[in-house]
């Protein structure tokens, strides 16, 4: 090995053992930068830790949001307030910035099938993975599914401690359809051992007094609602379907560029 070059392949190799990959990208590049506008040594090292942290957390940030499981990627940049009035619009903006995930509360958005529920769900889900929160999307039927399933394969037990180690966990589309006895139980598990130990994030095209129609008794949706509401943030929908109208827009556009003519609207 050649002398001169022994100290750089030494330093590459223990960076390398210590998972520093930016560090090794960068550092001879940065040098050359530093020495140029004459940075002291600490400030050439700062730089470096610098790059590292910050992709060190970037990296950390892209794969929790990739287990977190999203149906798709919201932000709350594309959701159109001026369509849904009746959305707490400066509610959705303070919690976008996590606090309720520390203080251990839910979030839970009630309003009709297209109203945008879940793309806020989505977009302050993303928001918690963005500070450094562990965070999963599911459907509830999903997760209802995914509970009998582990029930029946004796792994119940460590897929619920897969759940409790979340900081954030999303049930989307609560209400579409029915739960069996056994499916409604294993759900009210969950949520009560979620219960002010971490939070949850809850939409629901029923209002509270029609969910006994989706688990099958009033003892248990009694409980369940207890537990979900207290210490939680009700965020109602009451405007038309966002899809609806959009699918309406569509309609009008084909017909007027069939027939340039016609400007009647529906």
């Amino acid at each position: 090995m050649n002398e001169k070059n022994k100290p750089t392949v030494l330093l590459e190799f223990y960076l390398k053992k210590l998972r520093l990959p930016t560090i090794l990208r960068e550092y001879a590049s940065l040098a050359v930068v530093c020495r140029e506008d004459r940075s002291d040594f600490p400030t050439y090292l700062l730089r470096l830790v610098e790059r590292e942290l910050l992709d060190r957390e970037k990296r950390a940030s892209e794969k929790r949001i990739k287990e977190a499981g999203f149906p798709v990627i919201k932000t709350i940049d594309t959701f159109d307030f001026k369509f849904q009035p009746s959305i707490n619009e400066q509610l959705v903006r303070e919690l976008m910035r996590g606090e309720y995930i520390d203080k251990k509360e839910n979030v839970l958005f009630i309003g009709k099938s297209g109203a945008g529920k879940t793309h806020l769900a989505c977009a302050l889900a993303f928001a918690a993975c963005a500070v450094g929160k562990h965070v999963r999307f599911y459907s509830v039927n999903g997760l209802v599914t995914e509970l009998m399933e582990s029930r029946d394969e004796k792994r119940l037990q460590r897929f619920q401690k897969q759940l409790q180690r979340l900081d954030l966990l999303v049930l989307d589309e609560l209400g579409y359809v029915p739960f069996s006895k056994t499916g409604a139980e294993l759900l009210f598990e969950v949520v009560s051992r979620a219960y002010e130990q971490q939070s949850l994030m809850i939409t629901s095209n029923l209002p509270f007094e029609d969910w006994n129609e989706v688990f099958g008794s009033e003892r248990l949706t009694g409980a369940l609602l207890d537990r979900i509401t207290h210490r939680c943030h009700i965020i109602e929908a009451r405007d038309d379907s966002y899809r609806l109208e959009q699918a309406k827009k569509r309609v009008r556009q084909k017909r007027l560029q069939t027939n340039p003519e016609n400007t009647a609207t529906d």
